[in-house]
């Protein structure tokens, strides 16, 4: 029995009754829907103890649950076990959505809580009018999380940074001035920006308020003559303040957003997108104009990267890729022979890029998951809970780094001695549709929907499935999960299917994920780029960013085809072409071993 969390939620549902709420919901994000978040904004992780990246917790009188999706069912359920938190298992059969469970279980005239600054405009309105048909009342001013977690950490607030202007490719005066076009167009007179990935590339600066993405905590309110950026007080550097005044942008506090969206003189629609703003401030700008609702303008331009970012990206992913084949190689040279932990493997491999040039920080926290762990997509390894590697099973290693220049993602699932035949199969399958995506061609036009069979196929034809998208965008610098392009086969309410456009990128991860077996995951990330163009359309085709062998002693040719036999072959013979500069003579002795040519 978990009597922490138990304790918390009794104490939650004090708060709750004296707030006059029946049912709270708290989600995962921060007032900006960030993907990640800092240790100030874990208030579902803190009322529920699971550590994934995306869930939300309600909490009624006499129940309590917690959304997640595939990617930590298994997780989730070790997670929660003693805390009396009901797992729902989300786009699984007979497992309800949020707003369709609450309109079954609150009663008329009942109340619903929740921070509105923490849920998206999108997510709140649709409660709203769900929940209106039964007369429920929604309080989005209700952080009651406040009267319970007493010793929260302070918000996070570290400097912002100006990027050097010959590694962004475009100025932000010119970004502006695209934008404010796009508002013309849209209707809209006024931009509000609450995506901190969209506002950081938009102003070509940086921040360090979120574990791993360099952003700062921030709003932007554009007109078409200026821009007032929100941001607090204590980030804002002296070069940043002279930069500011040359872009004219115009600095308040983070806290007085709200209280400016009130007594703005607003002369015309504000342009706000529903997905990526919070509610708190929708309800804000609905009652004082009007809104037109679309994609932040600035999404879809930091998706296509210009040729300068492109250049930068390639040079870094060679760099990138040298390191984990430096990994590799020394796992593969001393398993069995010095103590390997999850965690001492995850430390090396974090120490090689740390030494790496331009390197100034990982991108997430590295996966290091052994045997059965790597069942759970995002396995965390800590102290407290590790295991210890033995020449025998596979080791799955996902990780990247942030560098001036680019931002890196990469997994790749190693044979440490002796593995089942089972897993041979499960293992080339994936190495198959990994291939068979990235030497693609297709038409422009092409979502992720259209792609994402070719690297999922060979899976399907076994009766296999992984439950979870098979690749997601890239930031420059940036957030490692960037959209709106991706790449699943099926996309529920509300989520993004974007055109796959040149200069797009996105990574490329099918696997298998088998409980208390095993889990295996190879990505890498590709690049889009104009193919041939003729009377049926302009084809698109991918190049490859990540050069870092597979492995072929987990490979089983049994299950292959000529072709996919081309295929490895072909990649591996770029991999020690892009890559043995960066490395030491044994280094490249092993690398050119691992890389050689197999045959069926």
């Amino acid at each position: 029995m978990n009597t922490v969390i138990q304790k918390r939620l009794a104490l939650l549902r004090e708060e709750m009754k004296r707030a006059g709420v029946d049912y709270y919901m708290i989600p995962t994000a921060d007032y900006h829907n960030s993907e990640y978040v800092d240790e100030y904004f874990k208030t579902r992780e803190y009322f529920s103890g699971f550590t994934g990246s995306n869930g939300t917790l309600v909490v009624g009188q006499d129940m309590a649950g917690l959304w997640t999706d595939g990617r930590y069912f298994i997780q989730a359920e070790r997670e929660l076990e003693g805390t009396g938190i009901e797992l729902f298992r989300m786009q699984e059969e007979g497992v309800p959505e949020i707003p369709d469970f609450l309109y079954e279980k609150m009663e008329e005239g009942q109340a619903l809580g929740f921070d509105g600054r923490t849920v998206s405009c999108k997510e709140g309105r649709r409660l709203e009018k769900k929940l209106a048909e039964k007369k429920i009342g929604i309080a989005y001013g209700q952080d009651l999380a406040a009267g319970v977690w007493t010793e929260r950490p302070k918000k996070p607030c570290r400097d912002i940074t100006v990027l050097p202007d010959e590694i962004n490719g475009k100025s932000t005066a010119e970004k502006l001035e695209e934008v404010r076009k796009k508002l013309k167009e849209a209707g809209a007179g006024y931009l509000l920006l609450s995506k901190l990935d969209d506002l950081m590339w938009l102003l070509n600066i940086r921040g360090n308020d979120v574990e791993c993405n360099p952003v700062a905590l921030s709003y932007g309110f554009l007109t078409q003559e200026e821009i007032y950026f929100f941001a607090q007080k204590p980030a804002v550097t002296e070069a940043f303040e002279k930069y500011a005044k040359e872009n004219r942008i115009i600095c308040r506090d983070y806290d007085e957003i709200a209280d400016f969206l009130e007594k703005y003189d607003y002369k015309g629609k504000v342009f706000l997108d529903e997905r990526n703003s919070n509610y708190a401030l929708f309800k804000i700008v609905s009652s004082r104009t009007g809104h037109v609702a679309g994609d932040n303008p600035t999404e879809g331009m930091k998706a296509v990267k210009n040729e300068t970012e492109l250049s930068e990206m390639e040079e870094v992913y060679r760099k990138d890729s040298a390191a984990v084949i430096k990994f590799i190689y020394w796992l593969k040279k001393n398993i069995g022979k010095i103590e390997i932990t999850e965690l001492s493997a995850a430390r090396y491999l974090d120490d090689l890029r740390r030494n790496t040039e331009g390197f100034l920080d990982l991108s997430f926290p590295t996966i290091s998951a052994y045997k059965d762990s790597a069942a759970m997509m995002h396995y965390e390894a800590t102290e407290e809970s590790h295991k210890t590697l033995a020449p025998e099973g596979m080791l799955l290693v996902d990780s990247g780094g942030q560098y001036m220049g680019g931002t890196t993602d990469v997994t790749r699932t190693i044979a440490l001695g002796k593995i089942e035949d089972e897993v041979k199969k499960h293992f080339t399958l994936v190495t198959i549709g990994m291939l068979q995506l990235t030497e693609a061609r297709f038409l422009y036009g092409c979502t992720g929907r259209n792609l994402d069979i070719l690297a999922r196929q060979p899976l399907w034809n076994e009766g296999i499935d992984y439950k979870c998208g098979t690749g997601h965008g890239i930031g420059y610098m940036l957030n490692v999960h960037e959209g709106p392009q991706n790449i699943r086969w099926r996309f529920t309410d509300g989520m993004k299917e974007a055109v796959i456009e040149p200069g797009m990128i996105v990574s490329n991860e099918p696997g298998v994920y088998v409980e208390n077996s095993h889990g295996i995951r190879t990505e890498n990330i590709l690049v889009v780029k104009k193919d041939r163009k003729n009377d049926d359309g302009q084809f698109l085709r991918f190049d490859t960013l990540t050069f870092v062998p597979i492995d072929k002693e987990a490979v089983d040719t049994a299950y292959m085809q000529p072709v996919d036999v081309e295929r490895l072959n072909r990649y591996h013979a770029q991999v020690y072409e892009k890559t043995q500069e960066y490395l030491t003579e044994e280094e490249r002795e092993w690398l050119a071993e691992a890389t050689a040519p197999i045959e069926k």
